[in-house]
């Protein structure tokens, strides 16, 4: 097997050269113009796993932060402590001021003791940065960097989105994540949404003011099981749309599954994700899902061998690649269901997909 998926760099210079390039990077704020996600100093961990060598890491560092005008954090506004840091909770201006209140949380105490008193109260806002608050934190615990772990937390709070104002006595009597999604899709009221599209955060944002959404927030039950259910559901949705959107939810299981053990209650994190993903739904025409017949049937389509695969990540400029193949892998190390390496090779373009046929071949 691919030794990057046993977490060790193919390119083991390239391990010696990832910490002081990510903390360089790390001083950089958490979006850069507009309101859109710096997914820096994620993907260049998970390009070092992929078999990235330290030159090609430098420069796509310096293509990423010159081509997106990365900025740095506003300058102090306020002081934070543990009495008044929610009281600037998505105030994106308040970045550099949440950074240094968890700096100081983290170097009293740790960056897991951190997370696990801190981000329950976080857990509504996941939404922040369309789920990049989460992903940085994700790959923080990966990495178990204590300063990426205070950024991270600062960036999710200063960038929290949640739904709010749902009845407390409203029944949690889903179990089923995929139950929602069918739901949905048998809603018409649910079709034709207008919302803004520009920014997937803002998409999210609109779908929660529309009434038969609201309708749906606040039922799925925080069962134990809950990310179990969620990563296949995820999986089967990307694998039949191949979209953006799902894409954020193959890689958002990833990142929950880093995160939940350092959590008291993970499964309910995972609900308000799947809250996110079922809004996210709505911008993708609310397809149904493949059966469990034609996704085994998916399973079985040739794909590569993962150095090819990882290759073809590693030299993509896109960080959208370089997230879904890792993650993919990562999931696939940990289900062994191999339909996570088909969506990454037709994620990448090295198998050519005749989705009616269900046959798939390596190109090249």
């Amino acid at each position: 097997m691919f030794t990057s998926l046993k977490g060790i760099y193919p390119d083991p210079s390239a391990g010696e050269r990832l910490p002081s390039l990510i903390a360089d990077i790390g001083r950089h704020s958490g979006e850069f113009p507009v309101l859109l996600a710096n997914h820096l100093p994620m993907v260049l961990e998970a390009m070092g796993r992929l078999g990235a060598s330290p030159a090609r890491l430098e420069e796509y560092a310096e293509h990423y932060t010159r081509i997106h005008a990365v900025p740095f954090p506003a300058a102090q506004l306020g002081q934070l402590d543990a009495s008044n840091w929610e009281t600037v909770l998505g105030q994106r201006e308040h970045e550099g001021d949440l950074r240094r209140f968890f700096q100081g949380v983290v170097g009293e105490i740790g960056g897991h003791a951190a997370i696990r008193r801190y981000l329950p109260r976080l857990f509504p806002g996941v939404a922040a940065s369309a789920t990049h608050g989460l992903m940085r934190l994700a790959y923080a615990v990966l990495r178990s960097d204590d300063t990426e772990i205070a950024v991270a937390l600062g960036y999710w709070a200063a960038t929290y989105l949640s739904y709010d104002a749902i009845p407390a006595d409203r029944r949690r009597d889903a179990i089923d994540p995929v139950s929602l999604l069918l739901d949905m899709h048998a809603d018409p009221r649910l079709r034709n949404i207008d919302a803004p599209t520009y920014l997937l955060w803002k998409w999210i944002e609109a779908v929660g003011k529309v009434p038969a959404f609201r309708e749906r927030l606040g039922r799925l039950a925080p069962s134990p099981d809950l990310l179990g259910r969620m990563r296949p559901a995820s999986l089967a949705l990307f694998a039949a749309t191949m979209s953006f959107e799902a894409l954020h939810a193959v890689t958002g299981c990833h990142w929950l599954r880093l995160v939940s053990p350092h959590l008291d209650e993970p499964q309910r994190l995972a609900m308000h994700f799947w809250e996110v993903v079922m809004a996210l739904y709505t911008k993708i025409d609310m397809p149904t899902l493949p059966s469990p017949e034609v996704l085994d049937q998916w399973r079985t389509v040739r794909v590569p061998p993962d150095e090819i695969i990882a290759a073809a990540a590693v030299a993509s400029n896109d960080e959208h690649d370089h997230s879904l193949v890792f993650s993919a892998f990562e999931e696939f190390r940990d289900t062994g269901d191999p339909l996570y390496k088909v969506v990454a090779a037709r994620r990448m373009g090295l198998i050519d997909f005749d989705a009616n046929a269900l046959q798939g071949q390596v190109t090249g």
